[in-house]
C-alpha cells in the first residue's frame, strides 16, 4: 500500500470519525512505522534535555557563566515549550498533526544547529528558546498521531510503547552526551537530533495519514501569548530571587505581574470561542487530578534531575560521560517495562498505578538525599534511581491514557497539549524555585564569613571550580534540600492519585 493510497484519517475510527466505506484501512505494518515515526520524533525531545543536564557543568564552564546563566539555558527551552504546546496542540488539530509534527521536527532541528555553533551563551539561551518551540509542535503531535492510528483498545499499549521505546531512546543520550563532551565537545551534543530527525521525517511520510478534528477553530493567539509573558516573568522573578531575594523590588515586581498575566490568560480561555486550555476539561475528575498529578510529579523529577548530574560530577567526581551512564538505568527500566505498565492499567484501571508509582518514585528521591557524598553508586546512588525509575514506569503510560481518555477522543491534540504543558511549566517551575531554595541553603550552611560571597562561592562550586570543604559541604546540603523537597511532592502526587483518579476497569472483554 503506498503512501498516497492510505487513508487521510480526518480523525478516523479512533477519533470518533466514520471512515469512508472505500477507503482502504492501515495495515498493522503501517500503524508499526507510525508507532516509529511518533516515538522517533519526540525521542529528540526527550534525549535533548537528558543530554543538556549532563552537559550543563560543562557548558556552564566553557562560557564563565554564574549558575542563573546555567538554570537559563534549561528553562529557556521549557519556557517555550511549556507556554506554546498548548497551541502546539491545537494548530495539530486544526491544520493536521501530520503538518505540524513534521514542522516542529524541522524548527527543532534549525534550532539544534544553532546551539552547536552559538558563540556565547546568550546565543545558546536564544537558540535553546527555538528548540523549545519546535518541541511544542512535534511534542503533542506525536501523541496525538497514535490517537488517529489506533482504536481505543490498542492505544493504551501504544502509548506504553511510545513510552518505554523514547526511554530507550533517550537512554543513549546522556552516555553519548557525557562521552561527547568528554572526547570532543559539548556543541557536538545537539548533533545528535539531526540523524534522527531524518529518521522522524521519513517514516512520517512513508506511513503517517494525515488527521485533524473537523470542529476546530481559529488558533488563540492571545492566550499563548498571556501565557508565554506570565510564565517568562515568574520564572525570571524566581531565579532572581536566588541573589536578590524574596523581598526585592524586581524580585517581588515580577512575580505579582507574573501571576496577574496568567490570571489573565484563565479569564480569556474562560470568554474565548476558541480556546487553547478549553477550561470545561477541568469538570472531569480524572482529567483535573491527572494534571495536578502531573504538576506534583514532573516538578520534583524535573528539579531533581537538574542538580543530580551536578551533584555526581562536583561531588562525587564523575566525568560527564561517567554521570550520564550512572542514570543509564532510569531509562533503561522505562524502556523496558513502560509497555507493559500501560497494558495492566488498560485492564485493571489507573487509580492503583497512579497511586503506588508517585509514591514509589518519591522513595527514590529520598534515597538518593541519603546517599553520601563520595561513597558507592551502587550502595549511595543506583538504589534511589532504581525506586524512581520503577516509580516512573508505573505512572506515565496510565497517567497519558487517563488524560486522553478523559478528554474524549474528537480533543486528542488539546488534552495531550495542556497535559505536556503542564509537565513543561513543572519543570520549568522547578528549575526556578529549587534553584532559589538551593542557593539559600547554601548560603546558610556556610561560615557566617562566607555568607556575603555566597552567590559567587556557588558559581564557582556549580561551574567545577576548587571549592573548600565548607563549600562542597554546603553544596551537599542543598543538594539534600532539593531532593527532600521532590521526595514530597511525588508522594503528594500519590495522593493526588488516590483521591481523584476514578478511571474504571476496562471489560475483560475489550481488552
Amino acid at each position: 500500500m503506498s503512501a498516497n493510497q492510505r487513508l487521510p484519517c480526518d480523525q478516523g475510527l479512533a477519533l470518533g470519525v466514520r471512515r469512508p466505506s472505500a477507503a482502504p484501512l492501515l495495515t498493522a505494518a503501517d500503524k508499526r512505522l507510525a508507532l516509529a515515526a511518533s516515538i522517533v520524533g519526540s525521542g529528540m525531545a526527550f534525549i535533548d534535555g537528558s543530554v543538556v543536564n549532563v552537559a550543563l557543568p560543562a557548558i556552564q564552564k566553557a562560557f564563565a557563566a554564574d549558575a542563573a546563566a546555567a538554570q537559563w539555558v534549561m528553562n529557556a527551552y521549557m519556557l517555550l515549550l511549556g507556554a506554546l504546546v498548548l497551541i502546539g496542540g491545537a494548530a495539530g488539530d486544526l491544520y493536521g498533526r501530520r503538518r505540524m509534527f513534521l514542522a516542529g521536527v524541522g524548527l527543532f532541528t534549525a534550532a539544534s544547529l544553532g546551539c552547536a555553533v552559538a558563540p556565547g551563551v546568550g546565543w545558546l539561551i536564544a537558540a535553546r528558546a527555538v528548540q523549545g518551540a519546535g518541541a511544542a509542535l512535534l511534542t503533542p503531535a506525536s501523541l496525538a498521531l497514535l490517537g488517529a492510528v489506533f482504536d481505543e483498545k490498542e492505544r493504551g499499549k501504544a502509548i506504553g510503547a511510545w513510552a518505554g521505546f523514547a526511554s530507550v531512546t533517550a537512554a543513549a543520550g546522556p552516555v553519548i552526551g557525557g562521552w561527547l563532551t568528554d572526547a570532543a565537545s559539548w556543541r557536538a551534543i545537539f548533533l545528535i537530533n539531526v540523524p534522527l530527525a531524518m529518521a522522524a521525517v521519513w517514516l512520517t511520510l512513508r506511513a503517517v495519514p494525515e488527521s485533524r478534528d473537523p470542529a476546530a477553530r481559529a488558533l488563540d493567539w492571545r492566550g499563548a501569548i498571556l501565557a508565554a509573558a506570565g510564565l517568562a516573568l515568574l520564572t525570571w522573578a524566581l531565579t532572581e530571587a536566588a541573589p536578590r531575594g524574596l523581598k526585592d523590588p524586581l524580585v517581588a515586581g515580577g512575580l505579582a505581574a507574573g501571576t496577574a498575566l496568567l490570571a489573565a490568560f484563565v479569564l480569556v480561555q474562560a470568554r474565548s470561542p476558541t480556546p487553547m486550555m478549553p477550561l470545561g476539561l477541568y469538570r472531569s475528575a480524572d482529567f483535573s487530578g491527572a494534571n495536578g498529578l502531573t504538576f506534583l510529579l514532573y516538578f520534583a523529577l524535573g528539579g531533581a534531575f537538574f542538580y543530580l548530574p551536578f551533584a555526581l560530577i562536583r561531588l562525587d567526581g564523575y566525568s560527564a560521560a561517567a554521570a550520564g551512564a550512572a542514570l543509564l538505568p532510569f531509562s533503561l527500566v522505562m524502556g523496558l517495562f513502560s509497555p507493559a505498565a500501560g497494558a495492566v492499567a488498560d485492564r485493571f484501571g489507573a487509580r492503583g498505578p497512579l497511586t503506588v508509582g508517585p509514591i514509589l518514585a518519591g522513595l527514590g528521591f529520598g534515597l538518593l538525599a541519603s546517599a553520601e557524598p563520595g561513597g558507592s553508586y551502587w550502595t549511595g546512588v543506583l538504589p534511589g534511581l532504581a525506586a524512581l525509575s520503577a516509580g516512573m514506569t508505573i505512572a506515565v503510560a496510565p497517567l497519558t491514557a487517563v488524560v486522553m481518555g478523559a478528554a474524549g477522543p474528537g480533543r486528542a491534540g488539546v488534552a495531550s497539549g495542556i497535559n505536556n504543558a503542564v509537565a513543561r511549566v513543572a519543570g520549568l517551575l522547578a528549575v526556578a524555585a529549587l534553584g532559589a531554595v538551593f542557593a539559600k541553603v547554601f548560603a546558610g550552611a556556610l561560615p557566617a564569613a562566607s555568607q556575603a560571597a555566597a552567590a559567587r562561592t556557588l558559581g564557582r562550586a556549580m561551574a567545577g571550580e576548587a571549592a573548600d570543604p565548607a563549600a562542597r559541604a554546603a553544596f551537599a546540603h542543598a543538594y539534600r534540600a532539593v531532593m527532600l523537597i521532590a521526595a514530597a511532592c511525588a508522594v503528594a502526587a500519590g495522593g493526588v492519585g488516590f483521591l481523584s483518579i476514578r478511571t474504571p476497569r476496562r471489560p475483560q472483554s475489550a481488552a
